[in-house]
């Protein structure tokens, strides 16, 4: 990648700099995820910032893609509001800088650990600008979640990480903040019986907001985590029926100290159980009732397991590739940091051929990210 990076500060001068240009563009938001493509000059978004709308009552907020994920943050937790997907800050353990960009969440449809039950970025996102190409910009979407259009790009664009055009402007729908947060913990659970364990909790009636499980947590001990949040006395109630119901799994003890779930919890999001831990990370998304036996046959040494057991992060020897022991495992693997492997998996036949068309149609000369997806 060239070492010279191009920073425009409006739409309309990177709509320009994207016709004007015959050469392939690495696009990038904050610079922290490192998954740009290798090939072509650096184009940042960084530039582009800014909120442009933020309507507390409606829900709705509006901001350019190189607003950083913080400034949003603040301005929401001022009106006791949150991003409910509550996306990913993994330069922890990818040895990374930069600061994390909205355009870059959604492009990447960044969703944290709330993703399970509340739904991923791509759902809470209600419009979208974006340069495609060849540099014309297309705005698609709006400020309302029954808007209805006959192409919705704004599914396709989340996720297809700079692929298919480049983000200029992203509309979200934001939820109101949880008055309390309580966390049950069951320790020294095998993988098998956790995943039956956030399964279950998940599919209780009690409103799970998040189930993880680490194989080795902070003690070095493997720790399974369901997270229940809302009104305090909702909280209380749920708390102590979900308790009652995980008890044929073992002790369940119960956290309700706000600042320890929260730092908990930003644990988990942020992967923080692979600081310092050399080799290659991967993201595996698999069913849950697959994870254990496909964890079982990599032997990581530890392993993080998000969503209830459908999204399993593992750093693993560069000489293993998980993709070889998925013969038969619906899901796909993802590298997320290292080398000798593509970062996503190959698609299938029918459909990579219709990726091809799609990004032939919004990037004909293929000059986005080229690579980077297939």
């Amino acid at each position: 990648m060239s070492a010279t990076m191009h920073v425009p500060t409006t739409e309309a001068e990177l709509a320009e700099a994207i016709a004007s240009t015959q050469a392939p563009l690495a696009i990038q938001g904050g610079g922290t995820q490192g998954v740009s493509s290798d090939a072509g000059s650096a184009l940042s978004l960084s530039g582009i910032s800014g909120v442009t709308l933020y309507e507390p009552g409606a829900l709705t907020l509006v901001a350019r893609a190189g607003t950083p994920v913080a400034d949003i943050t603040q301005m929401l937790d001022e009106e006791g509001q949150r991003l409910a997907f509550d996306p990913r800050d993994l330069r922890t353990v990818l040895g990374t800088d930069g600061i994390p960009t909205i355009g870059a969440v959604a492009a990447m449809n960044n969703s944290g650990p709330a993703r399970v039950t509340a739904g991923a970025c791509r759902d809470f996102m209600l419009g979208v600008r974006f340069v495609d190409g060849q540099g014309e910009i297309i705005s698609n979407g709006g400020r309302v979640m029954k808007n209805v259009t006959g192409y919705d790009l704004v599914k396709l664009l989340a996720g297809s990480h700079g692929t298919l055009g480049v983000l200029t402007e992203v509309s979200l729908k934001v939820l109101p903040k949880p008055d309390m947060t309580a966390v049950l913990l069951l320790n020294g659970l095998t993988d098998a019986d956790a995943v039956a364990a956030m399964s279950d909790a998940l599919g209780s009636p009690f409103e799970v907001t998040g189930a993880a499980r680490a194989q080795k947590g902070v003690d070095g001990h493997p720790v399974t985590m369901i997270r229940i949040e809302g009104f305090e006395d909702s909280v209380s109630y749920r708390l102590a029926n979900l308790k009652e119901r995980l008890g044929r799994f073992g002790d369940v003890a119960v956290e309700t100290d706000q600042a320890r779930t929260k730092a908990g919890w930003a644990w988990v999001r942020d992967c923080e159980v692979f600081q310092g831990v050399s080799g290659n990370l991967w993201r595996v998304s698999v069913k849950p009732s697959d994870a254990p036996d496909l964890v079982a046959r990599l032997a990581p040494d530890n392993a993080l397991f998000d969503w209830g057991g459908g999204l399993v992060w593992m750093v693993l020897p560069p000489e293993t590739d998980p993709r070889a022991q998925m013969v038969g495992v619906s899901g796909h693997a993802t590298l997320v940091r290292g080398q000798g492997y593509g970062r996503f998996q190959p698609e299938a036949p029918g459909v990579a051929q219709l990726s091809a068309a799609l990004r032939k149609k919004f990037d004909p000369r293929g000059i986005l990210n080229p690579g980077l997806m297939g």
